[in-house]
């Protein structure tokens, strides 16, 4: 057969669809059509049996005598992946494995994009340089360094014991590795969220909290899946940082009692500072001195990351000290809680090996690794058994205040550091809620994004996700050989960590900057803030995300509109204006303002132009309130124009009332709508009812 009849058979046959990806593919658009289109050619059909004959030669396929013979699922697999004996059969296996193989590999499948948005690992990982291990290596030291005290000090905030903390922070470095789409963020531990936990379950158990990560895990991966991480758009900026800094306040507060030596147990602001003021004469002088020596230490290195500005300069000699001076002290600022706490535990193990404890020290952890085992769902509580039932219930509103909380921060995190990129919140999501999950099962309490220690990994400059191996690594390290080490650090050093931290999460600067832009935004921000002292986190956050509601129910309610008589030529008329849409709670409010501020005065009636061009779209309510101006406005002998609005609004209407065609009129200006020329709609415009006798003007 030749290639003019091949022509003339392709001439005949229709032209194959048109698809912009098909220089991607060898063939001539048949076979496109029937691989991405199974429902219009089976695998028996003409169109597949000889599209692979085109894939590598010239001379057309055979023309098959009879309908094609249907292959059965086994057979199917057969000729795709066997090597038969046929010659034919063997072309055809080998064409077909060719193109499914390009189906695989192609940039653009959506397997690889389902894979590269959902294991972001997937992207980065197989294009790592070698030249990136030395930073991302420093930057997990670094923040393992930062980790781990930090860890410590946040299982005191939740009244749980101190390998909890270490316990907590072992999966977020890994898995968030494989998961997570910042290269910056690091999940472990945060301030805040232990001390919401420690509300929740204090006097219950480790049991507890474990229970609650798991619950929170499922929580937060549900959101993920249902793609609701718009929720958090509802809570604004003046109730993130009035929540921020209440919660920073009340952190301090209660790390007092720790830091004077006194033991305080509250976990409230308020009932922190009664225990200070009712047991102040029990204060420790070597608890005292060791705490407020340890801020001081951690005030005045947190400062010396700024002296790497000054390296460089000068000559070859001098500007390499000068670098090397300014990356040690860097390092030392860095890692200055780990030094803390490793100088404290030192004095306070040499001075146990002289027979003298004047500190309160952590006391002996649990030595090892954590069991890998399933959450706990049941547990023995003041010596009651109860069952995962009884123990959820215990937990009450926990798990969605803590879960919430979590998102929140973790999210706030990862936009800051996202530094202009895009970023995925539903991956976000799911990766911490898969943290959670797996958390759960070697002992974890709930952990979220830290933005401390992020800005640490940031600040170490981290090429890539990979830094958070290190990190891991580091913490599994300390669990292996140093929890004896651990049981000597003084309670006083973990509480000077935590304080120093908490001075640096106060959002003082808010105030100032919402007085110079917005004033009413500071109502969230202190009803936000006291709300979380003076109530509790959850319910002062609570406050605040429901007074920003009631701004957005406000402005939908009452629509700013501006109302001005203007003169169109030889016309008169008042002009509406809407600064923003229409919606049903504000239906009647928009009618009666155009009756109040459009009477007539004593010039007379005028026509009334409501101009639509910023509403987008309407509901029933608001058609219903439109026909009802146009009844009263028409019993003022006040033509009503409504002019333009969409199509969709108009539709809306005109389902309601067919009448109300006749009201609605487009053009750019407003003097289109008087010029003499047209004497039928100024005819409109002065007869009443005349909208039920005269015939649209287009």
């Amino acid at each position: 057969m030749c290639d003019s009849e091949d022509e003339g058979r392709r001439e005949t046959s229709p032209p194959p669809p048109h698809d912009p990806r098909g220089d991607e593919w060898p063939d001539d658009g048949r076979l496109s059509a029937a691989i991405r289109r199974p429902h219009m050619a089976a695998w028996g059909s003409p169109l597949v049996s000889a599209a692979p004959a085109v894939l590598t030669t010239t001379s057309p396929p055979p023309r098959m005598a009879g309908p094609a013979k249907k292959r059965s699922f086994v057979e199917t697999l057969h000729v795709l992946f066997a090597a038969p004996d046929e010659k034919g059969e063997k072309a055809e296996s080998r064409r077909l494995k060719d193109v499914l193989r390009g189906l695989l590999v192609r940039k653009d499948s959506w397997c690889q994009d389902l894979l590269r948005a959902r294991l972001p690992a997937a992207s980065w990982l197989p294009r790592y340089a070698l030249e990136d291990l030395p930073r991302d290596f420093l930057a997990g030291v670094a923040v393992g360094f930062t980790t781990v005290p930090q860890s410590i000090a946040y299982a005191v905030v939740a009244r749980l014991p101190a390998h909890y903390g270490l316990y907590s922070a072992i999966m977020g470095p890994f898995l968030y590795l494989l998961l997570g789409g910042s290269k910056d963020v690091t999940i472990g531990p945060t301030a805040i969220l232990s001390l919401m936990t420690g509300s929740f379950v204090a006097g219950r158990g480790p049991e507890y909290a474990v229970l609650l990560t798991f619950l929170c895990g499922c929580a937060i991966f549900a959101m993920g899946l249902l793609r609701m991480g718009f929720l958090m758009d509802f809570i604004s900026s003046p109730v993130t940082a009035g929540f921020t800094s209440a919660a920073a306040v009340t952190i301090g507060s209660t790390q007092l009692g720790s830091l004077l030596g006194y033991g305080g147990r509250s976990d409230s602001f308020v009932g922190a500072w009664q225990e200070l003021v009712s047991k102040a004469r029990e204060t420790s002088p070597w608890d005292a001195a060791l705490g407020v020596a340890t801020i001081a230490v951690l005030l005045l290195t947190r400062k010396l990351k700024d002296s790497t500005k000054t390296a460089g300069g000068g000559g070859d000699e001098v500007g390499r000290a000068r670098r090397v001076l300014g990356a040690a002290l860097w390092l030392l600022s860095v890692g200055r809680n780990a030094l803390v706490i490793v100088g404290g535990a030192a004095l306070a193990l040499v001075l146990d090996l002289h027979g003298v404890r004047p500190f309160s020290l952590t006391g002996n952890i649990t030595a090892g690794f954590p069991p890998l085992q399933p959450p706990p769902f049941s547990a023995t509580s003041d010596g009651k058994e109860e069952n995962f039932l009884d123990m959820a219930a215990d937990l009450g509103p926990g798990v969605l205040v803590v879960s919430l909380i979590a998102v929140l921060e973790s999210m706030t995190v990862a936009k800051v550091f996202a530094q202009g990129k895009q970023l995925d919140v539903t991956q976000e999501m799911l990766a911490l809620g898969v943290v959670n999950l797996a958390g759960s099962f070697v002992g974890s309490m709930p952990v979220t994004g830290s933005f401390s220690r992020t800005a640490v990994n940031n600040a170490s400059g981290v090429r890539t996700p990979l830094g958070g191996l290190f990190t891991g690594l580091l913490i599994l390290l300390t669990l292996g050989l140093l929890t004896d080490f651990i049981a000597f650090i003084p309670k006083a050093s973990l509480s000077a960590v935590i304080i120093s931290a908490m001075l640096f999460l106060v959002e003082y600067r808010m105030v100032p900057l919402l007085w110079r832009t917005r004033k009413l935004d500071l109502v969230p921000f202190f009803a936000t803030f006291a709300g979380c002292l003076f109530l509790s986190l959850d319910y002062g956050i609570l406050v605040g995300a429901l007074i920003d509601v009631s701004y957005i129910l406000y402005k939908s309610a009452r629509p700013s509109m501006h109302v001005k008589r203007l003169k169109a030529g030889s016309q008169d008329m008042m002009l509406v204006r809407m600064e923003q849409g229409l919606t049903y709670p504000s239906a009647e409010f928009f009618r009666r303002a155009i009756l109040d501020r459009c009477a007539p005065g004593e010039e007379g009636p005028l026509p009334v132009v409501v101009d639509g061009t910023h509403i987008y779209t309407i509901d029933s309510t608001v058609a219903k309130s439109l026909k009802l101006l146009k009844e009263d406005l028409e019993k003022r002998d006040q033509p009503v124009i409504f002019w333009n609005w969409r199509g969709s609004a108009q539709t809306i209407c005109q389902g309601l009332d067919p009448v109300m065609r006749f009201n609605f009129r487009y053009g750019h200006t407003v003097h289109d709508l008087f010029e003499d020329t047209n004497e039928t709609y100024r005819h409109i415009l002065n007869t009443k009812n005349a909208f039920l006798e005269v015939p649209v003007i287009s």
